[in-house]
């Protein structure tokens, strides 16, 4: 018998697996129990990701369970007040998200850490906010970001807001190895839990305001501008809405996919990166006469972009197109207004294009690169604001549409990119220019970039 058998007639027999799960067992195909038996799903430098369904290599109550013990033990290991700070949960709109949320709060409290949850889904940059709002010890946030609806992950947070980056994330990874297998893990709970406490939405208008705050022209005439919105039936609509109205523009949502549902049954793909996520908004811009279409990927993180071009089509951003303009936008507006640091840095990744090194050079603006995964982004800024000195941050991003303009949160975030794509966006409209003429001026300004990526 070979091991895939053995650990699949393990579930099959075990009194810990729910009668609904065994049905589901006895239904796999050879293929499928080797899917879901031949490894245990991994915890990796970015938490757990992977399908939900019964099995050793899969999503469910027992490897979140597992995990979450590990969890628990690493941070009461590493911070002798971890039970009083506590730990922050959030969850985007996938199946079973809330149901692993809650979960997890119940089995930190159990063992004496204060749990802090929200009343319903919330983006991942509010849930690295939430972390430095609450000074709390870490966060978890449950999510497969744009993967298909089948899937669901687990991301965790340190104190700082921040991923845990490969030398933090050790330890856990080792305590979770140790512990005994997901049926079988245990653990004593104290004799008095900690508190579960519900967030109000003060953190949610705080989140917000500091939001708004980062717009440099905030009082542009929006008259006649118009801008369709897609969260891609993910979790940041509520705070969208909310920062479009605050700052008067014009906004059409696209309605069929603002409801959180977990079958994204609104549109062919939830990814910003893929041209399929962009026909329902294209096709409302066209209907109204749209100048801009941006979107934001299910978790709230990522942000792309689409325009009506000088041609009278509507055409697509890459990220690293997007992320080149809106830097050249931010650090001139700052430029001219004194603002911008003169020791100042631009964080990016290896696999994002060598034009945003370009235009943080001709501003005075240092780079400094790193791995791919943005944890290593915000690191650095907490690096450098334990260190008490050295460069200003500016601007971090990385080529999948990810990036962060103000460093209230340290991951990246989809909302502050929103707020400023669509500033920058109505400022070039207002002289007369849509953004394929940008980009040129651009190309003409730092020489030609042309960046593609392929998926193996």
């Amino acid at each position: 018998m070979n091991n895939v058998e053995k650990e699949y007639l393990r579930w099959c027999n075990s009194s810990h697996v729910s009668e609904e799960d065994k049905k589901i067992l006895r239904k796999m195909s050879d293929q499928e129990k080797d899917d879901a038996f031949f490894k245990n799903v991994e915890f990796g430098t970015a938490g757990m990701r992977g399908i939900l369904g019964p099995g050793t290599n899969r999503l469910n109550v027992y490897t979140i369970r597992r995990a979450t013990i590990g969890f628990a033990q690493y941070l009461l290991e590493k911070y002798d007040d971890a039970q009083d700070k506590g730990v922050v949960i959030s969850h985007d709109n996938r199946h079973m998200s809330r149901e692993f949320t809650l979960l997890t709060a119940k089995i930190l409290s159990e063992h004496g850490i204060k749990a802090y949850i929200f009343d319903s889904l919330r983006p991942t940059p509010e849930l690295s906010y939430a972390v430095r709002y609450v000074h709390g010890v870490g966060g978890v946030m449950v999510t497969a970001s744009h993967n298909p609806k089948e899937h669901n992950g687990y991301k965790v947070y340190d104190e700082t807001g921040c991923q845990l980056v490969p030398d933090k994330i050790a330890r856990l990874v080792e305590l979770i190895s140790l512990l005994p297998n997901e049926l079988d893990v245990t653990y004593t709970p104290v004799t008095h839990p900690a508190e579960i406490v519900t967030l109000d939405s003060k953190i949610d208008d705080d989140y917000v305001k500091d939001v708004e705050a980062i717009a440099i022209n905030r009082d542009l005439s929006k008259a006649g501008y118009k801008i369709v919105f897609t969260p891609n039936h993910g979790t940041s609509y509520v705070n969208a809405m909310r920062v479009f109205n605050d700052l008067g523009y014009e906004i059409y949502p696209v309605v069929k996919q603002c409801n959180p549902d977990p079958n994204f049954s609104g549109t062919l793909s939830p990814n910003p990166e893929d041209p399929r996520s962009y026909i329902e908004a294209i096709k409302l811009a066209k209907e109204i006469g749209a100048h801009l279409i941006v979107m934001t990927d299910p978790d709230g993180d990522r942000c792309g972009l689409a325009y009506l071009s000088s041609k009278g089509e509507y055409e697509l951003l890459t990220g690293n197109q997007s992320a080149a303009m809106l830097m050249d936008y931010i650090f001139s507006e700052r430029k001219k207004r004194g603002t911008l640091s003169k020791d100042g840095v631009m964080y990016n990744t290896v696999v994002t294009s060598s034009l945003g090194k370009e235009v943080a050079s001709a501003y005075g603006v240092k780079t400094e690169q790193f791995l791919t995964g943005f944890k290593f982004i915000g690191n650095r800024i907490d690096y450098y604001e334990k260190l008490g000195h050295g460069p200003h941050f500016e601007f971090g991003y990385e080529e999948s549409y990810g990036c962060l303009i103000a460093p209230f949160a340290r991951d990246k975030d989809g909302l502050q990119a929103i707020t400023m794509y669509s500033e920058m966006a109505l400022y070039h409209h207002l002289k007369g220019k849509c953004l394929d003429q940008v980009w040129e001026e651009l190309g003409q300004r730092f020489g030609y970039h042309e960046d593609k990526v392929y998926s193996l």
